[in-house]
């Protein structure tokens, strides 16, 4: 686990929800929302690098280190960012039924 993270005790009783993990430096201070870039994705720190960049890199099979050697101008931060983001994002999906 990264030095900025904390784990706490959430109760939920669901496999892999026996601990709840918070990021020191919120997600919101580190993804940004702008109209005229990269046509209103989320980026990280108002750069050219997206949100969705980031996870199709990890998914593809990149390790954190292997970003931020690509990508010098990335820190770990801006990584953990990227996969708060799309934790929050996934807790709020709403699926609906036709």
């Amino acid at each position: 686990m990264a030095h900025t993270t904390e784990a706490r005790a959430s109760g939920a009783g669901y496999p892999g929800d026996a601990e709840e993990y918070h990021v020191s430096t919120p997600y919101q201070t580190i993804i940004t929302l702008e109209p005229g870039k990269r046509s209103g994705k989320p980026t990280i720190r108002g750069m050219r690098i997206t949100v969705y960049d980031v996870l199709s890199y990890l998914a593809a099979g990149m390790t954190h280190q292997e970003i931020l050697a690509d990508f010098p101008y990335l820190t770990e931060e801006d990584i953990q960012a990227c996969l708060s983001y799309a934790a929050d994002r996934e807790r709020h999906l709403l699926i609906a039924y036709a």
